[in-house]
């Protein structure tokens, strides 16, 4: 063709000889199968497969691995889906409650150990000294105790008033 005639035309055919486009690749089931279900547990976004991996000899390991984790993730976007609650809002977009865990995961580390209690601790204890007193008004105690030892109960007034000082219970009420 001349660039002429190519000018007046509206349209042009490529020969498929010059064409380099891939095909493309053939679309894979959204249902997945299987001889034995997959367990779930959304919580944790897990979906655990019972069946047995069977390689044949023409297939490798690799692409079985590869089809096997691609029937899971499809399946638990499957149950995903169906199961949770999906909500839209303005600010987050697109969001989906996932249900409670259903797996207990062990810890990485173990529990700590407790705290050693110190000399101090260990002395105030034995002693009784300071919040390891069980006496409610003794010497030493919660806070809550010594607010009961601050003050006291006036019948006249109806109310709580310091022991002693400013407007204190052994003050003269004859202002």
């Amino acid at each position: 063709m001349a660039i002429a005639d190519m000018v007046g035309s509206t349209s042009t055919s490529i020969p498929a000889s010059t064409s380099k486009a891939k095909p493309k690749p053939e679309r894979l089931p959204i249902t997945v199968e299987k001889p034995t279900p997959y367990t779930f547990d959304l919580g944790h976004l897990l979906a655990l497969d019972p069946n047995p991996l069977i390689l044949s000899n023409d297939t490798s390991l690799n692409a079985a691995l590869t089809a096997t984790a691609r029937d899971g993730a499809q399946s638990l976007l499957n149950q995903l889906l169906t199961t949770c609650t999906i909500t839209s809002t303005t600010r987050d977009g697109i969001l989906l409650s996932l249900p409670p865990r259903t797996t207990l995961l062990p810890r990485f580390k173990p529990l700590p150990a407790p705290k050693q209690p110190t000399k101090w601790e260990l002395f105030a204890r034995k002693k009784g000294i300071g919040k390891y007193n069980k006496k409610l008004g003794s010497g030493g105690g919660s806070a809550e105790a010594e607010r009961r030892k601050k003050l006291v109960y006036d019948e006249a007034s109806g109310e709580w008033v310091p022991r002693w000082g400013y407007k204190g219970k052994t003050k003269g009420r004859g202002e």
